[in-house]
């Protein structure tokens, strides 16, 4: 038993436990803290007597324990309400709601709409996933300080305005489904960064999400975008560990199913008629995945549903990525043109666009430059492998 494994548990199993807490508790930060404490615990002790056999039971047993502990310590009257709610919690009923699912229910409960959207997405994050601070505000593009502040404000409101952790009912769910798809996408994106089993969990909770609320589209949407990124997991490195793009993908690895059932989806949107930021993107990507190699991909199309989605949810991302699809059909001229106009200086992925258009360009110089940037910038191993094999490829090291 090593930090390693208690570390895999913590990435499977945090989010329900601090769920599970925050609905006994009705408090953030204590849940928060009680969990940590019981990771911590588990930490000095798992190594000596192994791994129980339901970790997760005995991860929210201690927890809960530790929060009575504290709860203990509280001489107001409230904090004596409060440990005699959490001691006779679990003899208590299951609350009833829509929403069965624990990190699900969770999510929706956080995704309160006395918050911005922003810092709701942010502070699920933070409570679902375990993210670090630094980790969230990189999702979010924002300075590691200015989310600090972000999560620090979201969680003082709810608690000055008494915002309640109870299971929304019907009628809550779709007031609160665009942030809460918001989250899921991000674990999912955290996941394809490299933090283990988030694209699992994010895929999960689209599932469920889809069980729910079948007749939103924008959720069938989301789920079939999950799909189609996640079934080319397997060709995306090399034997190396070195990142493949997806134009140098070793197809015949990608995974037919989950591709299969993507574009069912995908086509179940389009009959729909109501097409939204997931959805268009979910066709993107299905257009990548009909083609049988990189030269018969129809950029052409791609260009046009980027097109759409700048329409319904314009973003320095989403022209960026558009900015890729010009350089397929327009040619890697015009398309710097359009990234040098995007204000996405701390973005590697910028950087790495920019490189290989300025390479396509015979502009080595700078294209050197930018390539180091975007590994300066990068914190996935394989990226920057990656990253550093092109800059070399143009510019040797002496």
């Amino acid at each position: 038993m090593t930090a390693a494994d208690v570390e895999t548990v913590f990435r499977a199993e945090y989010g329900r436990a601090v769920a599970v807490l925050v609905r006994l508790l009705g408090d953030i930060d204590l849940a928060e803290e009680a969990v940590q404490d019981a990771f911590t615990t588990a930490l000095e002790r798992w190594p000596r007597s192994g791994v129980p056999p339901s970790p997760a039971g005995w991860i929210i047993t201690t927890a809960r324990n530790r929060a009575i502990d504290r709860l203990r310590r509280e001489t107001t009257r409230d904090g004596r309400q409060a440990q005699a709610a959490l001691l006779h919690a679990s003899d208590a009923p299951p609350e009833e709601g829509p929403v069965r699912d624990e990190r699900l229910r969770l999510i929706f409960t956080c995704c309160h709409p006395a918050l911005a959207v922003p810092a709701r997405v942010a502070l699920t994050l933070r409570l679902l996933g375990g993210l670090s601070t630094a980790q969230i505000a990189r999702a979010f593009l924002v300075p590691e300080p200015t989310m600090a502040q972000r999560l620090v404000r979201a969680k003082a409101k709810i608690r000055d305005a008494r915002i309640p952790y109870r299971v929304p009912r019907d009628a809550d769910l779709p007031d609160r489904l665009a942030a809460v798809l918001a989250v899921v996408y991000l674990i999912f994106n955290q996941g394809f960064e490299g933090e283990s089993g988030l694209c699992e969990e994010a895929v999960r909770l689209g599932r469920l999400l889809a069980e729910l609320m079948p007749d939103e589209p924008e959720v069938s949407g989301l789920l079939a975008l999950m799909l189609l990124v996640e079934s080319r997991r397997a060709a995306r490195q090399d034997e190396h560990g070195t990142l493949v793009p997806l134009p140098e993908q070793d197809r015949g690895r990608w995974d037919r199913s989950l591709i299969a059932e993507g574009r069912t989806l995908v086509r179940r949107c389009l009959r729909r008629g109501r097409p939204g930021p997931y959805q268009i993107q979910a066709a993107i990507q299905a257009v990548h995945s009909d083609a049988p190699g990189p030269a018969h991909t129809d950029w052409g199309q791609i260009l046009r549903l980027y097109d759409q989605l700048m329409a319904v949810a314009p973003s320095p991302v989403v022209a960026l990525n558009r900015a890729v699809a010009v350089a397929e059909t327009e040619g890697p001229a015009p398309a710097l043109t359009l990234v040098d106009s995007l204000d996405l200086d701390g973005y590697r992925v910028l950087h790495a666009v920019r490189a290989d258009l300025l390479r396509r360009l015979g502009r080595t110089d700078e294209a050197v430059r930018a390539y180091e940037r975007a590994v300066e910038l990068s914190e996935s191993p394989a990226e920057r492998a990656y990253l550093t094999r092109r800059r070399l490829e143009i510019a040797p090291s002496p």
